[in-house]
């Protein structure tokens, strides 16, 4: 898995995306066998650290990015990239700033990037590579081709990691009617959807990086993700704790923050986001129901929330008459019925799949 990247990373990598003017640019200077340090940014203090060169405002185009590349000096652009502001800049940032670059420009421009807060690009004349240097990391560009041999097996991957995940939700629904579910089989479903949102979240940024080039892969992703649950209807139904937006993101954030190694681990996983037992992954555990209903697609949300709230679990609410129901503000006798019936065929289905 890549590790996750800053908002203003994502940006950055956006802009040089195939397709991009900037990205042409970059083409164009690598092809000339050329180099260039570009700031994608300007305020006072680039100003500070930058002498000599000439003001332009001109439009920013990848053929005038290139013809200003083969003069000495950096390159200065405004923060969207649709003006080209100066050009052959003498640039001295604070030499105090650490760095483990060898090269003059790269060493630049990692500290210009520290020191002013504005992406710096790099484009290496020896090497014949691209390096983004933006929130204090180090990100060398890749070809598309490599972007789009990752994220076709990362598709791939995630292909494989639905089908698994469709198979807990459906061992997850027949143990809650039978009312046989453990923290085991909770953690179990939570790491997968975790492991899916991971992979889904990396085939992301490819089809991001790779621009014009990366719609086929976005197409397969929709297509993958579409109707997807989330972690959310789970952690609504076995939190502890009443299932707030903020207990929710607190959840969500810690099943985030876990390593490969430990989301590996169940009991780690249901320590993660509080589930009761302690980590103990046999002990018993009742559902509140807000999954199933929201599997109801004519149930308003807030409806369903009513439901819940009425009912002492999901065992209670299955068990319900239509004039239980009908004591819940916003059902009528046709929405009692639909609730009635589309709960048993959710019963049937899940016992039907789990024992043929």
């Amino acid at each position: 898995m890549v590790s996750p990247r800053t908002t203003l990373l994502k940006k950055t990598l956006a802009q040089l995306a195939p397709g991009t003017e900037l990205r042409d640019g970059l083409e164009r200077i690598l092809q000339g066998r050329t180099g260039a340090l570009i700031v994608l940014g300007y305020d006072r203090t680039v100003e500070a650290i930058g002498t000599g060169g000439f003001d332009i405002a001109i439009d920013f185009t990848g053929t005038r990015l290139r013809e200003l590349a083969k003069m000495d000096g950096a390159i200065i652009c405004d923060r969207d990239v649709t003006r080209i502001l100066r050009a052959g800049i003498h640039l001295m940032p604070d030499p105090s700033i650490p760095t483990e670059e060898s090269g003059t420009r790269h060493r630049t421009a990692e500290r210009v990037a520290r020191q002013t807060g504005f992406p710096v690009v790099s484009v290496s004349k020896s090497m014949g590579i691209i390096t983004i240097y933006v929130d204090g990391e180090r990100y060398p560009l890749e070809g598309s081709q490599a972007i789009m041999a990752r994220a076709n097996q990362a598709i791939q991957t995630l292909e494989r990691y639905t089908e698994r995940l469709e198979q807990e939700f459906a061992n997850l629904s027949a143990l809650e009617i039978e009312s046989d579910v453990t923290v085991r089989n909770v953690a179990a479903t939570l790491q997968r959807l975790e492991l899916v949102r991971r992979i889904t979240e990396e085939i992301d940024q490819s089809v991001m990086e790779l621009g014009v080039d990366g719609r086929m892969i976005s197409m397969q992703l929709e297509e993958l993700v579409l109707n997807r649950p989330d972690a959310d209807t789970v952690l609504m139904d076995y939190l502890p704790v009443e299932p707030t937006a903020a207990a929710l993101a607190e959840a969500r954030g810690a099943l985030a923050a876990l390593d490969p190694v430990e989301l590996a681990d169940p009991a780690t996983v249901a320590r993660s986001v509080g589930l009761v037992g302690n980590g103990d992954l046999e002990h018993s555990i009742a559902p509140r129901g807000h999954r199933l209903l929201a599997g109801i697609s004519s149930i308003p949300r807030v409806v369903a929330d009513r439901l819940v709230d009425r009912f002492d679990g999901l065992q209670a609410l299955m068990a319900a008459n239509l004039e239980d129901l009908k004591a819940v503000e916003g059902i009528g006798e046709q929405r009692a019925r639909n609730i009635r019936e589309s709960l048993a065929r959710m019963a049937e289905s899940s016992l039907l799949e789990r024992f043929m």
